[in-house]
This record gives C-alpha cells, sequence and structure tokens, in this order.
C-alpha cells in the first residue's frame, strides 16, 4: 500500500476572517479560511483548497490584475507570494508588523500594504525570476492612528488611504509637482472603505458610523504634472531634450516643458495645486450606534455601493446619485467582507461569526453560493459506502453531507436540538443514522432529506454514540450517563433491548461488518462482545488496563483495535478473545504546549491519549489521532509506526507550540499568564478609566487543536480527519508519485508504442504497468480494438488485474469514454472474477472505487433520462390529442381549446398511471 497522503482540500470551512476577492474573470471566489486559501469556483460548482499554508490566520489577500499572483499575509505580517496558476509558493517575506490591507495599481507594476499607522509601496515582482521579489519604494505618512483600506485610480497614478482617525489621505504614486498627499476629514468614526471613481480623481468615503462623503477634485487625472529633477538629473535631461530638439524639424507649434521624457502642455504649468471639496454627505446607518457599518465595495463601471454591517444587513446604492436599490438581511451576525465581481453581477459576503459565505446575484435576487461551516467544532463523520459522500456531526446540532468530488455542502439536517454525538451510514449509503445529547436518534432518508425515524429511550438520556449493522436492520446506542446500551430496529422503530452490564459511560460501538455482533467500549476498562442473534447475551468481555476510548473493527471482522487512555491501541482477536498485539503510541501523539500552561509539553503528554483509530481499506494500517496536530499511521503486523500526518500548522491555535516562546518570558514569568491575571477579568480587557477605545465586549478565545474523528474511504485512495481547522481530506497525490512496478531496463515508452504498432496489445499493456505511467497505460488500454477486448483481459495474469482495476477505477471519474471502459472492467471481471474471490479482502477497495465512479455515473444519467422520458411522454400525449382532435372536428372557439388541453392532461396522467404500473 503506498503511504504518499498529501493535503487535497479542506471541507467545513469556508470562510473565517480577511477579505474576499473574485478572481479576474469573475466566475470564482478566492476566500481565507484560517491560515489556508480556498477558491470557489461558481461555474463548475467546485471547491478547491491551495496546497499552502501560512504560520497565522490570514489577515488580507491582494490579487494582481491578470489574477496570476496572489499576495497572502496573516496576522503575524509574514507574506507569501503566491502563483494561482501553479498553486505553488513563490517567495517569503515579512512586513515586520500587523498588515491591515493589501492592493495591488492596476497596472500591475506596484503594490501597497498599510501597517501600523503608515501606508508602503513596493514594486510589484515580474514575471521574470527575481532576486527579491519585494523592494520597497515609498513609505507614506501622515495618519495618527492604524490605516484601514487602500483604492488605486484607475491610471495608477494616485492611491487613496483610510485611517481610524476619521481621516482619508490621497497619495501621489508618482513626484507630482501639484499633488505630494491632500488629507480629507469630515467623518465622524473611523474610515471602513474609500474608493476612487472611474478615470478621476472623484473619490467616496464611508466611516464606521455609516456616513457617506463625496470628494471631488479639481483636477483631472491627465492634469497632473511630474516634479522637475534637480541636480545632475537634470543636467542629463537637458542634454537629453536639446538633442530631440536638434532632430525636431518641425519647430513651430505650442512651447511644451519636457520632463522624464514626458511631454508637459505649457497650459499645464499654470495648474496649481490639487484641490477637494465636499459635494455632499449621506448617511446609510438609520438603526443606530449599535449597527455599524463593516464592509463596503465599489463597482466603478456601473456605479453599484454594497455596505454591509453589524447586524447582518446591507444595502445596494447606485453612486453619485445616491439611490436605494435592495435592503436585504443575510444573517443575523456582522458583515466581515464584501466583493464584487468583474461583471458587477455578483456580489460575495463573509461572515467571520457563523463562518458563512454568500453569492448573491442582485439582478434576479437568487443565491449562486449559499455555504456554511459548523458553528461549533466538529465531532463525527462518516463515509457513504461507495465514498462520494462524507456527513459531518458538530456540537451546534447540524448534521452536514458534503460531496466529496465537488467539496460542497448540499444538504444540512438540523432536527437535533443538541449536539450531535456520532453518525453513520447504513450499508445502502441511502440512510443516515445520527446520535444527540438531545436523547434521540434519528434517521434521516437521503432521497427526500427528510427524518424518517426517531429512535428515543423510556426515560431520558443522552446518547454519546451510534452503530448500525450490516443489514441496515438494527440500530444501536450507547448512553453516557445511565451506562447502558439501547437496540432498535430500523423498520419499525421499536425498542428491542436494553443492554446492561458496563459500568461506566459508553465511549463507543461497533458492528462487526460480517457477523451481528455488536463491540461496546466503555470507561468501565473493558469491552464487550453482544451477540445479536443469540438473545442479546454478552458473548465475550475483553479486560484492559485503562479506561477505553475507542473501538474500532477491521474490515473483514477478523479484528478489533481498542484505544484507551494510556495512549495504547491493543489489537484483540474477537473469536478467542485473545490480545494478539499492541502499540504504545505516546511518544509519537506528541501533543503542544498551551498558552497559560504551566508543564512542559513532554509532561502534559502523559494526560493525553489516540480518542480516534480507524482501519484502513486493506486492513493492513490502522491511523489514530487525539489531542494533538498529529496523526498517526502504524501498520498493525509489524506494530510500527509507519507516517505522522501534521494536520496544521496554525499557530494562532492553542497547543501548537512544543517549547516555550522565550519572548513572552519577563522577570515576573510567562506574559500570558501574568496579562490575563492583572489585565483581564472573566475574559474581558480592562482599559484604563475613561478609555472607550476599542470593542468592551471582545473576548480572547484561542480553540485547542485537537483531532475528533478519523474514517478512511472506502476506496482506499483517501482518508478525512475533523479537527479544530474543520474537515481535512488527505488523498494519494499520484501526479507527484513515481512508483514503477516490476521495472527492468527493457521496458521503455518506444517499445511500449513498438508493441502497439505491432497488435501485442497484451505485451504493450503489461509493459505501461510496469512503467506506471498514467499516459502510456492510457494509450495502451485504448489502442485494444473493441472485439478483441475479450481476448486481451483472458490473457492478463492476476497481479495485473488489480492494476489495470485501479486505472479504470480512477478513469471514470475523468475520461467521457464511459462505454469503453465499461466493457474493459466487465470482462475483466468475468474473465477473472473467480480466481479474484480468494482475494476478496484486499479487492474490496478497488471494487468500491469502481463504484463510486460507476454510481456518479448513474446519478448524472438517471436525471437525465427521467427528465427526457417526462418530456418524450409529454410530446406523445399531445400528438395524441391533436391526432383525435382533427378526427372529430377542427377547434375554433376558446372553450374548445380549454377542453383540449384538458383531455391532454388527462392523457398525460393516464400514461404516467400506467407507467407507474408497469415499474410497480
Amino acid at each position: 500500500m503506498k503511504f504518499a497522503y498529501r493535503f487535497s482540500n479542506l471541507l467545513g470551512t469556508v470562510y473565517r476572517c480577511g477579505n474576499l476577492n473574485f478572481s479576474r474573470d469573475g466566475n470564482s471566489v478566492i476566500s481565507p479560511v484560517g491560515n489556508r486559501v480556498t477558491v470557489f469556483d461558481l461555474k463548475n460548482n467546485r471547491s478547491d483548497t491551495l496546497p499552502l499554508a501560512t504560520k497565522y490566520n490570514i489577515k488580507c489577500v491582494g490579487l494582481s490584475p491578470d489574477g496570476r499572483l496572489a499576495i497572502i499575509v496573516d496576522e503575524g505580517g509574514a507574506a507569501l507570494l503566491v502563483s494561482l496558476v501553479c498553486r505553488s509558493v513563490l517567495h517569503h517575506f515579512h512586513f515586520k508588523g500587523s498588515v491591515h490591507s493589501v492592493s495591488f495599481s492596476p497596472d500591475g507594476r506596484k503594490f501597497v500594504i498599510t501597517k501600523g499607522n503608515i501606508a508602503q509601496m513596493y514594486h510589484a515582482p515580474g514575471k521574470k525570476r527575481e532576486f527579491n521579489a519585494f523592494v520597497l519604494d515609498k513609505t507614506y505618512f501622515g495618519p495618527y492612528d492604524e490605516t484601514t483600506c487602500i483604492d488605486w485610480t484607475d491610471d495608477s497614478k494616485c492611491f487613496v488611504v483610510g485611517s481610524k482617525d476619521m481621516s482619508t489621505w490621497v497619495f501621489g504614486a508618482e513626484r507630482w509637482d501639484n499633488l505630494i498627499y491632500y488629507a480629507l476629514s469630515g467623518h465622524k468614526d473611523a474610515i471602513v472603505a474609500c474608493f476612487f471613481e472611474s478615470n478621476s480623481l472623484d473619490l467616496y468615503s464611508l466611516s464606521q458610523d455609516g456616513a457617506l462623503c463625496v470628494w471631488q477634485c479639481d483636477t483631472p487625472p491627465e492634469g497632473l504634472r511630474l516634479k522637475a529633477p534637480r541636480g545632475w538629473k537634470a543636467d542629463i535631461l537637458q542634454r537629453e531634450k536639446e538633442e530631440e530638439e536638434e532632430e525636431d524639424e518641425e519647430g513651430e507649434g505650442n512651447r511644451e516643458t519636457t520632463i522624464r521624457g514626458k511631454a508637459v502642455p505649457a497650459e499645464q504649468e499654470r495648474v496649481g495645486k490639487v484641490k477637494y471639496s465636499r459635494l455632499a454627505k449621506y448617511f446609510l446607518n438609520k438603526e443606530g450606534d449599535f449597527n455599524n457599518l463593516t464592509a463596503a465595495a465599489y463597482h466603478k463601471k456601473t456605479h453599484l455601493l454594497v455596505t454591509g454591517f453589524a447586524s447582518g444587513i446591507f444595502h445596494l446604492h447606485e453612486l453619485p446619485e445616491f439611490n436605494l436599490i435592495h435592503s436585504l438581511s443575510i444573517s443575523d451576525q456582522r458583515v466581515a467582507s464584501v466583493a464584487i465581481n468583474s461583471s458587477g453581477d455578483w456580489i460575495a459576503f463573509g461572515c467571520s461569526g457563523l463562518g458563512q459565505l454568500l453569492v448573491w446575484e442582485w439582478q434576479s435576487e437568487s443565491y449562486v453560493l449559499k455555504q456554511q461551516g459548523h458553528f461549533n467544532s466538529m465531532v463525527a463523520l462518516a463515509y457513504s459506502p461507495d465514498g462520494q459522500y462524507i456527513v459531518t456531526g458538530g456540537d451546534d446540532g447540524k448534521v452536514k453531507v458534503w460531496n466529496t468530488l465537488s467539496g460542497f455542502c448540499f444538504v444540512t439536517l438540523t432536527e437535533h436540538s443538541s449536539g450531535v454525538t456520532g453518525v453513520t451510514f447504513t450499508a445502502t449509503g441511502h440512510v443516515i443514522v445520527t446520535s444527540s445529547l438531545d436523547g434521540t436518534v434519528r434517521a434521516y432518508d437521503l432521497h427526500r432529506y427528510r427524518n424518517f425515524r426517531t429512535f428515543t429511550s423510556p426515560r431520558p438520556t443522552q446518547f454519546s454514540c451510534v452503530a448500525v449493522d450490516s443489514s441496515g436492520e438494527i440500530v444501536s446506542a450507547g448512553a453516557q450517563d445511565s451506562f447502558e446500551i439501547f437496540v432498535w430496529s430500523m423498520q419499525t422503530g421499536r425498542l428491542l433491548d436494553v443492554l446492561s452490564g458496563h459500568e461506566g459511560p459508553i465511549s463507543g460501538l461497533c458492528f462487526n461488518p460480517m457477523k451481528s455482533i455488536l463491540a461496546s467500549a466503555s470507561w468501565d476498562k473493558t469491552v464487550r462482545l453482544w451477540d445479536m442473534f443469540d438473545s442479546w447475551r454478552t458473548k465475550e468481555t475483553l479486560s484492559l488496563t485503562s479506561d477505553v476510548l475507542a473501538v474500532t473493527y477491521r474490515p473483514d471482522g477478523a479484528e478489533l483495535a481498542v484505544a484507551t487512555l494510556n495512549s495504547q491501541i491493543t489489537f484483540w482477536d474477537p473469536e478467542n478473545a485473545v490480545q494478539v498485539g499492541s502499540i504504545e503510541g505516546r511518544h509519537d501523539l506528541k501533543t503542544g504546549r498551551k498558552e497559560l500552561d504551566k508543564i512542559t509539553a513532554k509532561h502534559s503528554a502523559k494526560g493525553k491519549a489516540f480518542t480516534t483509530v480507524c482501519y484502513s481499506a486493506d486492513g493492513q494500517n490502522i491511523l489514530a489521532g487525539g489531542m494533538s496536530k498529529f496523526v498517526c499511521l502504524y501498520h498493525v503486523r509489524e506494530q510500527i509506526l509507519v507516517k505522522r500526518f501534521e494536520l496544521s500548522c496554525n499557530f494562532s491555535l492553542d497547543a501548537m507550540e512544543e517549547f516555550l516562546n522565550r519572548r513572552k518570558m519577563t522577570e515576573f514569568g510567562n506574559l500570558a499568564l501574568i496579562d490575563q491575571d492583572a489585565g483581564e477579568e472573566n475574559g474581558v480587557a480592562i482599559p484604563l478609566p475613561g478609555v472607550r477605545k476599542g470593542d468592551m465586549s471582545s473576548r480572547h478565545f484561542k480553540p485547542e487543536i485537537r483531532v475528533t474523528s478519523l474514517r478512511f474511504s472506502p476506496t482506499g485512495r483517501c482518508w478525512a480527519a475533523t479537527s479544530t481547522e474543520g474537515l481535512l481530506i488527505f488523498s494519494l497525490d499520484a501526479q507527484m508519485l513515481f512508483d514503477p512496478f516490476e521495472l527492468d531496463t527493457s521496458v521503455t515508452p518506444g517499445r511500449i508504442r513498438e508493441a502497439l504498432r505491432q497488435r501485442e496489445f497484451t505485451r504493450a499493456i503489461l509493459m505501461a504497468f510496469r512503467l506506471n505511467e498514467k499516459k502510456l497505460a492510457q494509450e495502451a488500454l485504448e489502442a485494444v480494438p473493441q472485439n478483441e477486448i475479450e481476448v486481451v483481459s483472458a490473457s492478463l495474469p492476476e497481479l495485473y488485474v488489480v492494476k489495470v482495476l485501479e486505472f479504470l477505477a480512477a478513469s471514470f471519474e475523468e475520461s467521457r469514454h464511459l462505454e469503453f471502459y465499461l466493457i474493459w472492467t466487465q470482462k475483466l471481471l468475468m474473465s477473472h472474477g473467480q480466481r479474484l474471490k480468494s482475494r476478496a479482502g484486499q479487492l474490496l477497495p478497488v471494487v468500491q472505487f469502481l463504484q463510486k465512479g460507476l454510481q456518479r455515473h448513474l446519478d448524472d444519467i438517471s436525471k437525465l433520462c427521467d427528465w427526457n422520458r417526462y418530456n418524450i411522454q409529454y410530446a406523445l400525449a399531445v400528438s395524441k390529442q391533436r391526432g383525435m382532435k382533427r378526427t372529430l372536428e377542427p377547434v375554433d372557439t376558446e372553450e374548445d381549446t380549454d377542453a383540449s388541453d384538458e383531455d391532454s392532461l388527462h392523457l398525460l396522467r393516464a400514461a404516467e398511471e400506467e407507467e407507474e404500473g408497469m415499474l410497480v
């Protein structure tokens, strides 16, 4: 089995903090999710998280005008220059301070960042490789408080910066003679956003109290003139000017002054300094001080202004007339970020309080995208049997179903009134069963998205886990407070039995995949095996040395893995109740040190353990995770650590640092402990008397990194983990992996193509799969004529049949040659099915991978066929009705027309009833 699992995607988190951006074509939204960036492709309905991460949560993202580069800055001031084309980091940089915003100039040559009370302009990286991609050009001073926002003119000659000191500053990007800087005042609160008008120096400024000021400039952009150079530069330019005048034979005309090689008309020399005047002042906020303006965006071509408020309301206005177009509420939390796409049709909203991302088409008043993660942390996850869907449950009481191909949540189930503790699929994949702390176990139908069964106990209890047997007929759930296991019938919903015997809370349940035997784990240091067909009796009791936290069966049911509180994973033979192995995982877990811990990470690891375990699809390996940022992959037979995966490198989360940060140490001890004891009261920062700066209701919350659930995909190609960061997907990166299979020097691409020309298809396929190149294998398989597939597939050795099946399963997700690959799959299974039965356990992931691709095509084609069948039935019914009318009499009046419509409806209903009878 390959272990080249790499980070693939992040689900369950769509927006955390920072600013939203649209791509250049306007079809994708770029959203910061913690310390990562996710690109939501709205046109193709896919989400993709870039394989890069910053050390802290992302504060701001700036896109280049051509959409190829992005500057990502985190809360600590560290920046990444990222290529969005190849999805890789090109350069690292540190701005030595917290950066609030970053913006490229429209010509792409420079970018400006706001840091503290200054603005810094850098030369933007070019297309050629450079030693230093970020070169500081100028530093602009002026504001007395933190700078908040940036906007450029269309010609990249000037930019405007807003500040918390209620002033707006216009700076020149060049050394203009009539504009060095210009300060605008008139607001009574911090500036949230400022925008230039299209092809003009006129601008709009918006403050936190909802005030909009319209500023008019008396000078057009062409009226800006460069400052005359002095010293040796002036001598060089004068010499160049004299040489140009000698070459210029047309000396007549208006007198012109040349500065830096540019001609400026004489009339512009007499132009004075640039001046601004306020034309109007409008007020957006009509609900008082509690509803502050939090975000704004302006589309210059359509003159559309979008403003978001702390109450979740947003307004659409047309400027400069200030005409209200829309005023709607999208949430009950503050709108943290707003963005408009290039065409001005779609508006993106980000709400950090709910982790919500919305894309609204304002003209049709409809949602293009509406996604929201779990409000609190995720607790449980489960894969569908074919690997197409993932279901997650969270502490917020919601159950969400995610599509693994698109990365989007397509249904949210909200029937639970308390935190969800366990989720699972039935064997058919059409039913989801969940347990909750509200005392109910619910079954949901994925066809109609409804709760069709609710299982309850005779007396109120909190359920901590849930399990369903392989037939889907028996549902069991473990109680957290009564230490009992309840068993229900899925068909009738009746309580079948209550299993008693444990003396502590039930921590985990798992059914044997091959038999109706239930394994229950408890804090009473035992694992009990219950026989569902033998009067619900305890078959065996496995005694352990510590509290049991998790239990799981191997996919073939021949082995049982148990995780205990002393950081051990023990393996048992369930038939003979004999322990067959154990793994000591305390040193592999590597827990971190919390910010307020008074002990080292080495000592704190003594109280940590694995809280979730999961077998791989072939049963040879096991994944384990817990209160740590690491997930450990062990080989079961050898009992060794194969690989350790780091889920996050985000230091904005707690328990990430292994050692104490010496910069936080003072002569009085840890600075975090001192600040907590002296400067805070119940988590609220205490300011000086009479000072009202900042949010008085703010809370210092730093979530701790942990892994709550792990699952391998049934296909064996990927595994998922629910953590503080969200739902992380790790998959096999086949593009970067070179895995030759029985390779020797005689196997080359040239010999493969030569064998194809000689029509030796079996030899060409064998060599292609030895070289293990995807394109060569595709070329070899597709070169086989359709009428010879059966002969070639029968001549393949058994070892290569598995390789070909894996390739076909992967091809179903990408290729359009559906019928051709289906014929290959059918002939291979018909020819080698009997011989492969002996390796059923190892082949199960491959077969499920095949099923996943086939099921996806089946769903897409069946929807299309149902729609086409309905249209054909309707057309036949209408044509039949018209033929009957022609034989009777022509239709002249409106009554006859209405009657004909009723007849067609009757015929259509009759056709539908006849079809339903045939289906039944």
